[in-house]
């Protein structure tokens, strides 16, 4: 890995146009909006980019997309998840060749799979690339559940799993990777609402869908935070927090793309069988946005 992860990892929404297909000039407005606000790295293809509703044309049309725009401005981190070993590592793969600086890998099973089988999973696609790999916690969104003495020991035991995601909402879990992993671990905080103590914590970075709304703020904290700066960036955090607890009350497309179109970009709507945002809460998303940008 050329530069290093850290910081503010933002994770964009993939547009669709009125027909359906993916709107790649409205992507890449949004990776300018974001790079030129100061994010410390694009990643594309997460939950919040909706890489599981789209079909392989599409997603490797979005990955090599956001690569060549980003156009190693800051490092790109690409999702790679798929349901079977082969089609994640196959990504992997595409990733590799288009360019990107690492990739992420959730566990995405029909059936409930064994810490034998993620290890098997996650060994596998490590093996099938040389970038370095993220392999990443949400047990909200795939039912499983890694802890973190197992998440530490892959990246101890496979030599190229070097990243830990925690998304479980858990600040002692992140607690628990810096004892297990003597601080050497870098992990990052996929939880909006614990980005404040997940960097007091020690989290290398907070992969956030909020600079698609609120760029300049959310780096803003950041900055301060690392400058030890900390009642300025506790009360500004404090300003954005409405907002990042309202993004996690529905899926992060359904709100981002909702929100989108009130800072002047239109990114469509999610893709079915999500739906878009019901007009009083999109009003309010809108107000809140409004607010931190005020």
């Amino acid at each position: 890995m050329t530069r290093a992860i850290e910081g503010i990892v933002a994770y964009p929404v993939t547009p669709f146009a009125a027909a359906g297909r993916v709107d790649t000039s409205a992507l890449a407005r949004l990776l300018d909006r974001m790079i030129d606000a100061g994010v410390d790295a694009i990643a594309p293809l997460g939950s919040t980019g909706e890489s599981a509703y789209l079909d392989e044309r599409e997603w490797q049309q979005v990955a090599a997309a956001c690569v060549e725009h980003t156009a190693g401005r800051v490092p790109t981190v690409v999702g790679v998840s798929d349901l079977t070993t082969a089609a994640t590592a196959r990504r992997a793969r595409f990733a590799e060749r288009s360019g990107a600086t690492a990739v992420m890998v959730l566990p995405i099973s029909y059936w409930s799979l064994t810490r034998a089988e993620l290890r098997a999973h996650f060994t596998a696609v490590a093996e099938s690339t040389a970038l370095p790999v993220m392999v990443y916690n949400n047990p909200a969104t795939t039912g499983i559940d890694m802890p973190p003495e197992f998440l530490v020991d892959l990246v101890h035991e496979v030599e190229n799993i070097t990243m830990i995601k925690e998304s479980s909402g858990d600040i002692g879990r992140m607690h628990r990777i810096v004892e297990l992993g003597g601080g050497r671990v870098p992990f990052f905080n996929g939880s909006n609402p614990l980005a404040l103590r997940a960097f007091a914590a020690g989290a290398a970075g907070w992969c956030t869908a909020a600079p698609c709304l609120v760029p300049e703020r959310v780096v803003e904290f950041w900055r301060l935070l690392r400058a030890g700066e900390t009642d300025s960036a506790t009360a500004l955090f404090d300003k954005l927090e409405p907002l990042l607890t309202a993004l996690v009350s529905r899926g992060l497309p359904t709100t981002v793309k909702s929100a989108l179109r009130s800072t002047g970009l239109d990114a469509g709507d999610p893709r079915r069988p999500l739906l878009p945002l019901e007009p009083e809460p999109a009003r309010e998303l809108d107000a809140l946005v409004a607010a931190v940008n005020a």
